[in-house]
């Protein structure tokens, strides 16, 4: 007797690759010691690893709020040209950018996608918009 959802069946479905690294643009950008502005970047999904190690540092520990500094420092794997990005390139960004990584964070890894439902403001009707990357004011 074969079952719907058997393993023969599930094969022969087609299966996107998991996405695990989301580009992103700052609203701002973070500006580094030469004055270059690096605005373009990319961030991995969490692993329970990042989200658990940051609870043992003692900046974590002091100072509870500093937990997204120190996750978004493991998690983001690239920022314009800087050959490297940690939790001291995340504690000199500006509080916008900080805040949009933080809502940026929660999206691709509570909810597991960059895109939203929105409903237009006059007309009503619904749709989604991409998230990832897009900048302020754009659709």
């Amino acid at each position: 007797m074969r079952r719907e959802g058997s393993a023969g069946t599930q094969q022969h479905r087609h299966q996107e690759p998991l996405r695990t690294e989301f580009e992103f643009e700052l609203p701002r950008g973070f500006v580094d010691e030469t004055g270059t502005v690096h605005r373009g970047g990319a961030m991995r999904l969490a692993t329970a690893r990042d989200e658990l190690l940051p609870l043992r540092d003692i900046r974590v520990r002091e100072n509870p709020a500093y937990l997204s500094v120190v996750l978004l420092g493991r998690v983001i794997t690239r920022l314009g040209t800087l050959p490297s990005v940690h939790d001291g390139t995340v504690e000199n960004m500006f509080a916008s950018d900080l805040a949009f990584l933080q809502d940026f964070y929660r999206q691709i890894n509570a909810e597991g996608h960059t895109r939203a439902a929105v409903a237009c403001p006059h007309c009503e009707e619904s749709f989604e918009v991409e998230l990832a990357g897009s900048r302020l004011g754009e659709s």
